[in-house]
């Protein structure tokens, strides 16, 4: 069960982060029409995706999920953990695990997590990553992803390539086209919700999304 030894990692993350200083937490949810990940859509309806996260210089340690309104939710919920550092002005890089899980199914059984290590590099408005998911010795998952990203103005274009579960027929191509933008609506003087839109095409699955989604 290659899950469960992600478990001592944690662990240590924390307790190593509690000696660090500069700490902070924080937390918030993002409100989205539909909850589309690399160019695959999960569940149906809208949902709501919490997150909390202590972070303290590089370092940080994070939960996120997802939770549907209807009764295909398609839940989720994540552990992760990462460290980033900066290269040179504009430029920087990180290292991240997460743990992925999903609700209804029993936590302490390794076939059902999944464990991802990712690395991410971001060159001025250029970003690139590059991630491997594994799954138990039951479920013999190995998917690669990989994904660019270019800020044009206010605009915000991706392009992701993977293959096993990203694409219907398991090999390797382009799963997730998208082209998002962002802006705060004001509530008040001293409060705004960050409003995003994205258009994502899949031309694996030949499907396309329209997401929308409101942060608090």
């Amino acid at each position: 069960m290659k899950k469960l030894r992600l478990l001592p990692v944690f662990v240590l993350a924390i307790t190593l982060a509690g000696n660090l200083q500069a700490q902070d937490w924080d937390t918030g949810a993002d409100f989205v029409s539909s909850y589309v990940w690399r160019g695959t859509k999960f569940g149906t309806g809208p949902a709501i995706q919490p997150w909390a996260e202590y972070s303290t210089g590089g370092f940080a340690l994070g939960a996120w999920g997802s939770y549907g309104f209807t009764d295909d939710e398609a839940a989720e919920a994540d552990l992760y953990v990462s460290y980033g550092f900066d290269l040179s002005e504009g430029a920087a890089l990180s290292f991240t695990v997460t743990d992925y899980y999903f609700p209804g199914t029993d936590y302490f059984n390794g076939d059902s997590h999944f464990f991802e290590p990712m690395v991410g590099l971001e060159l001025g408005d250029f970003s690139f990553l590059a991630a491997y998911m594994i799954g138990s010795d039951a479920t013999d998952v190995s998917d690669v992803y990989l994904e660019a990203g270019l800020n044009v103005g206010k605009l915000a274009l991706t392009l992701g390539a993977g293959d096993g579960a990203y694409t219907t027929n398991g090999n390797f191509n382009v799963c997730n086209i998208g082209v998002g933008t962002s802006k705060e609506i004001k509530i008040t003087d001293s409060f705004s919700l960050p409003v995003t839109g994205t258009a994502i095409l899949n031309p694996s699955s030949e499907q396309f999304h329209i997401v929308v989604g409101i942060s608090l």
